[in-house]
């Protein structure tokens, strides 16, 4: 038994079905939306010639000098970070090279016309003599012959066959073997292009066949501008914090940065605090503030801070990472004052990273840099990141109220200070020491930089001291300072010219300490007055000394330049010395006796430890002042005394 339905007829391939053609007001025209599809902005905007390229001038310049002068290399080696555009840059290299312009007569140039068969077919990727092939999927020796047998046959369409090997550093090292005798020498009518992240892991015999580009990250300034303009393209309005921040994310890649711009334009995300958000990222201020809190050992106002942004979605640790982004921010403006002037910053790290630079010394930036680079280690390996960070900011907060190893070390051997930490809830002092009840010296605690950043360093110990219950607690950053030590007494001002250099020294001027000791001749000292003679007029070596010694001594000194040869300088005195005793020591008997013993031998140099750092004896000076006793030398007390009649009175 058959079905009745089985005699009707199938409907048409082409047609409105079983009911005839569909009228045009029954089918409804597709709109501009949906005949053309969506496209990610890091292929819409694409760079289709060398001039859309950004950040990468040093390679533009180089390839279009070579296409002027017909000198482009038979293989190239671009490397760099992920979305610089080492595939973009292989793609217009093959286009430049099979480019016949508009009217179908052009040859190779570095401005292909993008509209001739060749350009428009590369575009589209469905040139049949340009071969794209991923190193990361077909490592092996027999890909490799199959493009070395390809570079056999002449071109089909194009004028030069063009091969681009993306991730080339992953091709096995038999495959790289089987590549290098058609890298040396290639037939004319091909070019290989390498891409590559790790060029480390390329052989060398295969870099030496290459002309090679480091293609650089793309600075923040310039891809928040880039951003910018795809951003008014796209008919979107993002404020300058969300593209910086937005620039700051990309680290320096166009095709990351592309795609968070892609992503903040499709959640609507216009200002910082979105962008943020959706990149679950702490807002920058809220990391100033956090590490305002840590400097200053406030624990609470730091987690609480951390609690905001952990309710807003971002990941502790990586908040932790940002607080050592900032760190080393902070550290740049410290030790280059000149990018407080730049616009490469955002002007809040500006203003905000310049006063915190201000206030943090290097210590004890390098000290939070430790200890927040082992805490990043620590949260990735917890079983809770989020309990994990907040140990690491616990243990900061403590760790700015204890003194940097330079200052404990100084308190210690110059004003044998003891040191007290501060107290806990219980009033017990930290360290783990506890207080005794009459208040007196409560133990010995160990304070060490190895136990706050994990790297090792000299142990100071420290003593605890809780007199009538009060504890000193000793701070860095904003924390509250110790006391500050009593002013030294005023030193002895110099007696001779050689004292005056050695002040120089110890006050910390080496390089004017260096001039006086090597280019400077005394003319005259006769106190208050000094006439010194440079070598060197141009440098006003008398007005720096005039200035230091107005600075330790004010009003007592007075400096003039003369014109007059004066004494040699302490240096020339100091090997006029080391000659003398080198003349004396090569005449000594007995040294003259090894000499002989042992032909060939020589005299090293030789070390009178009674001579100063100048190589200069010791100076006989005489007082100052009446009340002064000057030195005197006085007889052994073994010595025979001296009778009356051994005196020659006459």
């Amino acid at each position: 038994m058959t079905d009745e339905n089985d005699d009707l007829p199938l409907p048409p391939e082409s047609g409105g079905g079983f009911f005839g053609e569909a009228t045009a007001a029954e089918t409804p025209a597709p709109t501009a939306a949906e005949a053309t599809p969506y496209r990610v902005l890091a292929r819409k905007y694409r760079p289709q010639t060398f001039d859309d390229l950004i950040g990468q001038d040093s390679l533009v310049r180089i390839l279009r000098r070579a296409f002027e002068l017909k000198r482009v290399a038979h293989a190239f080696m671009l490397t760099g970070v992920r979305g610089v555009g080492k595939t973009t840059t292989a793609r217009i290299i093959a286009r430049a090279l099979n480019c016949v312009g508009p009217d179908g007569n052009g040859g190779p140039t570095a401005d292909p016309c993008g509209v001739c068969p060749n350009c428009t077919a590369i575009l589209a990727d469905r040139h049949p003599d340009v071969l794209e092939m991923d190193a990361a999927s077909r490592t092996g020796v027999d890909d490799v012959r199959e493009i070395i047998e390809a570079t056999r046959f002449r071109p089909m369409q194009a004028r030069m066959k063009v091969f681009i090997i993306d991730e080339v550093h992953m091709l096995s090292r038999n495959a790289f073997n089987a590549l290098l005798k058609t890298l040396e020498e290639p037939p004319p009518q091909v070019t290989f292009i390498f891409a590559t992240t790790e060029l480390r892991k390329v052989p060398v015999t295969v870099l030496s066949r290459c002309q090679r580009f480091d293609l650089r990250r793309v600075p923040q300034s310039l891809l928040a501008g880039h951003f910018h303009n795809i951003a008014v393209k796209e008919g979107a309005s993002l404020s300058e914090d969300a593209l910086a921040l937005i620039a700051r994310a990309a680290d320096g890649s166009v095709r990351d940065g592309l795609s968070l711009l892609d992503q903040a334009i499709a959640q609507g995300a216009s200002d910082a605090d979105a962008v943020a958000d959706m990149l679950g990222l702490a807002d920058r201020g809220l990391v100033f503030d956090l590490l305002d809190a840590l400097m200053a050992g406030k624990p609470a106002e730091a987690l609480d801070l951390t609690d905001q942004a952990y309710a807003r979605g971002a990941d502790l640790g990586v908040l932790l990472a940002d607080l050592l982004d900032l760190l080393h921010l902070i550290s740049r403006l410290k030790a280059i004052p000149s990018l407080r002037e730049g616009r490469d910053l955002p002007e809040a790290e500006r203003t905000r990273g310049g006063v915190l630079a201000d206030r943090l010394s290097n210590a004890v930036l390098g000290r939070a840099w430790q200890i927040l680079l082992k805490g990043v280690h620590e949260v990735e390996t917890a079983p809770d990141r989020r309990q994990a960070a907040e140990m690491v900011l616990i243990r900061l907060c403590h760790a700015s109220l204890l003194p940097t190893p330079d200052r404990l070390i100084r308190q210690l051997t110059e004003g044998g200070q003891d040191l007290s930490l501060p107290a806990g809830p219980s009033g017990s002092t930290g360290g783990g020491a506890s207080s005794s009840a009459s208040g007196s010296v409560s133990g010995i605690a160990s304070s060490s930089v190895s136990e706050t950043s994990g790297g090792p360093a000299p142990r100071a110990h420290v003593r605890l001291v809780a007199n009538g219950g009060e504890i000193i607690e000793p701070g860095i950053g904003y924390a509250e300072a110790l006391p500050e030590p009593e002013p030294e007494p005023e030193l002895p001002p110099p007696r001779t010219w050689r004292e005056m250099v050695a002040m120089v020294a110890r006050e910390r001027e080496p390089v004017l300490h260096g001039l006086l000791r090597n280019a400077v001749h005394l003319v005259r000292f006769s106190p208050p007055d000094v006439q010194i003679r440079a070598e060197e007029p141009q440098a006003r070596i008398e007005r720096q000394l005039q200035k230091l010694l107005d600075r330790v001594y004010p009003g007592q000194w007075r400096v003039s330049a003369s014109t007059a040869p004066g004494e040699p300088t302490l240096d020339e005195q100091g090997a006029e010395v080391v000659a003398i005793n080198q003349a004396s020591v090569e005449q000594h008997p007995l040294v003259q006796a090894i000499l002989k013993a042992f032909p060939g031998a020589k005299i090293g140099d030789v070390q009178d430890h009674s001579l100063d750092e100048y190589g200069l004896p010791p100076e006989i000076t005489v007082p100052l002042t009446d009340d002064e006793p000057p030195d005197l030398e006085f007889a052994p007390l073994d010595a025979d005394s001296l009778e009356e009649d051994d005196l020659n009175l006459n």
